[in-house]
């Protein structure tokens, strides 16, 4: 295990646990206390943690990262809608990878329902969820377990996705921002997540409007490399996500909101803030948002020299999801 992997491990022990002893450490990542004590110290320097007498505690002030049973209920219905939505990006007969996070997961039910799909994966959440789908292909990668989300991480992870190639690539992090794009709070989710999207020829961001304009530490996926971002409606009714979801159309990704509670009718982000419509109602100036036509196509196709996104054209009707 590599120095940097190996501090990473030590580093998540502390925030899961708050105080952990050096033999405790020592025997988890699979070294001698003395290098442990070493690894301790690089991460004190850091200010990531706090030496005591025979081991490591978390600094004043440091907030832990939510665990696997806080995430599930954040924007969970946000999550379900994004679902939804992606799941229609699917097609039978299709190879995709799918990262870990509670929006894949969700993801992952939907998919069940696809017959022929492969699906490559590192998370344990979404093989469960895919386990007994009648022709779905689970493929799971190699790495060690990261408790706190239920996901292969490290270099076993990394090196079994080498080689590999799909058409499609569903992944989630802790932020994601125009400027500097997909991001997460942990080093080694980062790097897998790294090499399953550079296994894919199309890459699909899933983010609730909680995730826009944040920006963590460790990068996953630049914004121009983001091929399309699925979010909930409600990222373009508040003005800074509304700007943030400008600012990622400008730099080329597709665009497609998911509509809380009617997964048929999804809309279409246009520049500027949301505002709702009657049939009655002429259009608020500055750029509303617009309802799709029931049956219209996934939207996200991107209107050249412009931030905003065309609306579909009526008369087609795309599967949200399987049968």
């Amino acid at each position: 295990m590599f120095a940097a992997e190996r501090r990473q491990l030590i580093l998540e022990m502390v925030r899961a646990n708050g105080a952990v002893s050096l033999r405790e450490l020592a025997r988890v990542v699979q070294t001698s206390e003395v290098t442990v004590r070493r690894d301790v110290r690089a991460l004190e320097a850091e200010g990531l943690l706090d030496r005591r007498h025979g081991g490591a505690v978390l600094p004043g002030g440091f907030s832990r990262e939510p665990g696997y049973p806080q995430k599930t209920h954040l924007a969970a219905a946000e999550k379900s809608a994004i679902a939804d939505l992606a799941a229609g990006l699917v097609e039978e007969g299709d190879a995709v990878v799918v990262g870990a996070g509670t929006t894949t997961q969700e993801l992952a039910r939907r998919l069940a329902r696809v017959p022929g799909l492969t699906v490559v994966t590192n998370s344990l959440l979404v093989a469960q969820a895919l386990a007994h789908a009648n022709r779905v292909e689970v493929v799971m990668t190699g790495g060690t377990l990261r408790g706190s989300n239920y996901a292969l991480v490290g270099s076993g992870a990394e090196q079994s996705l080498a080689g590999l190639r799909v058409s499609k690539a569903f992944v989630s992090g802790s932020g994601l921002t125009a400027e500097r794009g997909l991001s997460t709070t942990n080093m080694l989710s980062a790097s897998v997540d790294r090499a399953l999207v550079q296994a894919a020829t199309e890459v699909i961001v899933l983010a609730d409007h909680t995730k826009l304009g944040s920006d963590t530490m460790f990068q996953t996926v630049p914004t121009e490399a983001i091929t399309r971002l699925v979010t909930d409606e409600q990222s373009a009714a508040q003005d800074p996500t509304a700007r943030e979801l400008d600012a990622l159309a400008d730099c080329g990704v597709q665009i497609s909101l998911a509509p809380l509670g009617t997964p048929a009718e999804p809309t279409v982000h246009s520049g500027g803030p949301a505002h709702p419509m009657t049939p009655h109602q002429a259009p608020p100036a500055g750029g509303p948002r617009r309802t799709a036509p029931p049956g219209a196509p996934l939207p996200g196709q991107r209107r050249p020299g412009h931030a905003a996104l065309m609306a579909p054209p009526a008369g087609h009707r795309p599967a949200l999801s399987r049968p």
